[in-house]
């Protein structure tokens, strides 16, 4: 069990107090103080019921706090995204266990957020309050009470609150509040049954309760099927799950993170709304679920990908729901301790990254290798990005990094030659047409020399961020898996990663990060796999293991870290961490192969 300090600053909990809870549609964010502070309704990209996340004073939160000084200790079930939190007072000690419901059919036409309590040893008097945010002011919520229960409307989204009869809801200025005990050999829930602009269903308080255990018995029977078995299980089957909370199972879409605008640096401007499907996480993502042997995860993910290339052509990202992203725009917030702008909606969605068409044919390239086939639509759709990426490749574009200035980034050649080497041989071995094939061979072979020609430092020893530059970019390390190149550039080039942007276990991004922003967690992992594959073991295990000890998680990561305070930063759960270190961890188990 994890113990954490559950006190707040300013309003606002540490980042590596949440705990993350979802059904395949939405994501609550559980704090170590009871206080439930995000949670999009219905879904991950809804606007927020619960945001107290971003609004300590006035945002929503539904909290069940001991009234007394508490510890806590908090863990998930084992195979399961059902998670239980232990409050511990001088008086006694209480579970509370938190599920997002399905049924045993799979997730429910509502959303259900159901919270039980259990005395385990003395009493525990709990102050509970349910207050539903504005969505950023822009509506105003407002309770009606039916029979002994109260329904809330807030904006389009309808819901009721549920609780046992022995807790006394009172409403009190648009918020519900209740003081109650819990005894030793007690049980008390407490849920929240949502759904927007229709009709809803309203379960008994009974069969919430029970849900709670058929969601966990669902987990568990997902956990089971999962066909890795390696060193490090427990850890990548957890990253797994994560994984799977940000699965968008209406259409097979993978968020890279469930909230918007967690800063990268407190104080600081770069916070970015996450809760989009970005071509890059899908692929990676889609990969470490063949990895881990969750196939149809993997085939959902990868349908939906190729559905949107052949709809609207190759994009950084899209919605959830499969269309184009919105323009940014700034919501009235006060932002994550201080922490501005708040946004929703991503300015990423107008560059063009060259890094797209590696994910694609990656994806593809691992899927056909795991046996399976692909369909003459998907061959076609592929050959065309094939073509798409052999006539552009020239072009400068915004790199993996999504910055403003558009350069010859290094990882984005990289990144093409991987897409034309893949497209390559799929096309020879006959799973999409090789009409232009010659060709795809002779720009793959144009990009390695203009890379080797531009991109190299002799005097840094090391492939740099850009042509023409010294700068460093940790995110080379992904082109010991893509197979480019040789070992000993790419071994030397890790060598000054390490040097430059190492911080501790930790790694910045890129050369001056630092000033800007957090160690980024998955170039940190990316670092771990490239030595393993590389053959440096040892050294890449003692990593591996010594940022899993820093991190210290209960089950998720963010997507950044400050080295000095180890405070996390950045949106959460952040898949694109998740699945670096699920791919770490198999590289160290020998798994995987690169073509060096």
């Amino acid at each position: 069990m994890k113990k954490r300090n559950a006190v707040r600053q300013d309003g606002y909990l540490a980042l590596d107090n949440y705990a993350a809870i979802g059904e395949g549609r939405s994501v609550a964010l559980s704090g170590t103080d009871g206080s439930l502070d995000w949670w999009c309704v219905p879904n991950m990209d809804s606007p927020p019921l619960f945001d107290r996340l971003l609004n300590a004073e006035d945002g929503g939160r539904f909290s069940i706090t001991p009234v007394d000084a508490f510890a806590v200790e908090r863990n998930y079930r084992d195979g399961s995204n059902v998670l239980e939190t232990t409050f511990i007072t001088a008086n006694g000690r209480v579970r509370l266990t938190e599920s997002m419901n399905s049924g045993p059919a799979g997730r429910m036409p509502w959303c259900e957020l159901a919270r039980r309590l259990e005395g385990l040893e003395g009493t525990v008097t709990f102050q509970l309050e349910i207050r539903f945010g504005t969505r950023a002011n822009t509506c105003s919520p407002y309770l009606t009470q039916r029979h002994d229960e109260f329904v809330f409307h807030a904006g389009t989204t309808l819901g009721i609150v549920k609780a046992s009869p022995d807790i006394a809801l009172r409403a009190e200025d648009e918020a519900l509040s209740a003081t109650f005990t819990v005894a030793q050999g007690e049980r008390r829930v407490i849920a929240v049954v949502a759904g927007d602009d229709e009709p809803l269903v309203i379960p008994t308080i009974e069969e919430i309760d029970i849900r709670i255990d058929v969601s966990d018995q669902e987990w568990r029977a997902w956990s089971d099927r999962i066909g890795y078995d390696g060193a490090y299980r427990d850890g990548v089957l957890r990253s797994g799950l994560a994984l799977k909370l940000l699965l968008y199972s209406p259409t097979g879409a993978i968020a890279a993170a469930a909230t918007t605008s967690l800063p990268e640096r407190i104080g600081g401007d770069k916070n970015y709304d996450y809760r989009y499907a970005w071509v890059r996480d899908a692929g990676y993502t889609i990969k470490a679920f063949l990895l881990i042997g969750a196939d149809a995860e993997a085939k959902a993910a990868f349908t939906w990908l190729i559905k949107r290339l052949i709809k609207h052509g190759s994009q950084v990202f899209y919605t959830l729901g499969g269309d184009m992203p919105p323009d940014a725009i700034e919501v009235e917030v006060p932002g994550y301790r201080k922490s501005k702008p708040v946004l929703l909606g991503n300015a990423a969605a107008k560059q063009h990254q060259h890094g797209i068409y590696g994910d694609i044919f990656e994806v593809a390239y691992r899927f056909v290798e795991d046996g399976n086939i692909l369909d003459d639509r998907t061959a076609v759709t592929l050959a065309g990005q094939a073509n798409e990426c052999a006539e552009g490749w020239r072009k400068k574009d915004s790199g993996i990094w999504e910055l403003e200035e558009q350069r010859h980034y290094t990882m984005s050649k990289i990144s093409c030659w991987q897409a034309l080497n893949r497209a390559v041989y799929l096309a020879e071995q006959g799973h999409i047409p090789n009409t232009h094939v010659q060709r795809w061979r002779r720009e793959r072979d144009r990009v390695a020399e203009w890379v080797d020609a531009n991109c190299w430092s002799d005097s840094r020893q090391a492939y740099t961020a850009w042509a023409g530059t010294d700068d460093l970019d940790a995110s080379i390390a992904l082109a010991v898996r893509f197979g480019f190149d040789g070992a000993d550039r790419l071994s030397s080039t890790i060598d000054a990663i390490d040097s430059e942007l190492g911080s501790g276990p930790f790694h910045y991004r890129y050369t001056g990060a630092e000033a800007e922003e957090g160690c980024f967690l998955a170039c940190s992992f990316w670092l771990v796999e490239a030595k393993a594959l590389l053959g440096r073991r040892n050294e890449a295990k003692e990593a591996f293991e010594a940022l899993l000890a820093e991190l210290d998680s209960c089950g998720i990561y963010p997507e950044m870290i400050d080295p000095k305070t180890l405070e996390w930063l950045g949106n959460l759960p952040q898949g694109l961490t998740h699945l670096a270190m699920i791919h770490a961890a198999v590289a160290l188990d020998g798994e995987v192969q690169t073509e060096l």
